[in-house]
């Protein structure tokens, strides 16, 4: 759900909400939140910034994501009265802004699928927020039969079997080259994500779950708890394996479960070299699984499945976001 919030801070950093109708909410100080935003301002900017918990939880979410006129999740801290302030969605790579209603009102993304920034305007100037941009989704909807605009993804579960009660994605993000470097976490990329099915038809779609990308970064951070050799958390290498699979990859894959998680964009296979000797091995794998675990603890909402592969070749990961506890070994 959007939602604009407003916080005010003391001298020892003890903040509260000022709980008022938004048109006579003011704010006596705004705390500063270096690193959190690096927005770029014209004019004379608006005083806003990204909410503490912009990011996520693990602090390093770096994508939001809605369908089309949905309402967007992205907390904002303003100082001054919200009624006077107007937003707009900037296309990633553009500069124009479209219409620009109160930011008073549901932050509401845009009707078009693709990769916007959020712009906060007032009569004297705009703030830009680059950081954590917004995927707009195609939505489930619009996959005609095994395709969806040309690229092939085969046929959920829940389309060959429409009476069981099982869940289909959301939507899908839809993927030009030019965006596979785009951030979707301090650690990951886009093209992390994209399926490795060998298809050269462009646009790629993506179904990819934020539970999953907070998850996956709370795991990197409590590796660099583990052990003195990554105290200073500088992982030296994190590689995903396997991200989101299309129904039709998945099926392609040895040993993959016909209702995989990782089709519905919640699940990734990832090797760390999490002891940082320059081997990925199974003492690297153990350790990612215990961060697993100790993640999970912490966060029983972000429960999911733990698999642990070992036996061949690179040792990697499988995390999952599924919702319950799950685990084994391959």
């Amino acid at each position: 759900m959007g939602r604009y919030r407003a916080t005010s801070t003391r001298q020892r950093g003890v903040s509260f909400l000022v709980f008022a109708t938004l048109a006579s909410l003011y704010v006596l100080f705004l705390r500063p939140v270096d690193g959190l935003d690096r927005y770029r301002t014209v004019a004379r900017a608006p005083e806003a910034r990204l909410a503490l918990n912009a990011r996520g939880r693990s602090g390093a979410v770096a994508m939001r994501f809605a369908l089309p006129g949905e309402q967007v999740d992205l907390p904002l801290e303003v100082h001054g009265d919200p009624a006077a302030l107007r937003y707009s969605w900037l296309p990633v790579g553009k500069v124009s802004t479209t219409d620009a209603p109160s930011l008073a009102s549901t932050l509401l993304a845009p009707k078009q699928p693709g990769f916007y920034r959020l712009a906060v305007l007032s009569d004297s100037g705009m703030r830009v927020f680059d950081d954590v941009p917004l995927a707009v989704l195609v939505p489930f909807s619009a996959k005609t039969g095994t395709e969806l605009n040309g690229y092939r993804i085969g046929k959920y579960r829940v389309e060959r079997r429409p009476f069981e009660s099982v869940a289909a994605p959301r939507g899908f993000i839809q993927v030009m080259p030019g965006d596979l470097d785009l951030q979707v976490t301090e650690h990951l990329r886009l093209a992390d994500f994209i399926s490795h099915d060998a298809q050269s038809t462009w646009p790629r779609y993506v179904a990819l779950d934020p539970r999953l990308l907070d998850k996956l970064e709370l795991v990197f951070r409590a590796l660099t708890l583990l052990t003195d050799s990554v105290r200073d958390g500088n992982l030296s290498t994190i590689d995903v394996r396997s991200g989101f699979r299309t129904p039709l990859h998945n099926r392609q894959v040895a040993r993959s479960a016909s209702d995989s998680r990782h089709q519905y964009g919640d699940a990734a296979d990832v090797t760390v070299d999490a002891d940082r000797n320059g081997r990925v091995n199974a003492a690297d794998a153990r350790l990612v699984a215990s961060a697993v675990e100790r993640v999970e603890r912490e966060h029983p909402d972000l429960v999911g499945g733990l698999g642990l592969y070992t036996r061949s070749g690179t040792a990697y990961v499988h995390i999952d976001a599924r919702g319950t506890r799950a685990r084994w070994r391959g």
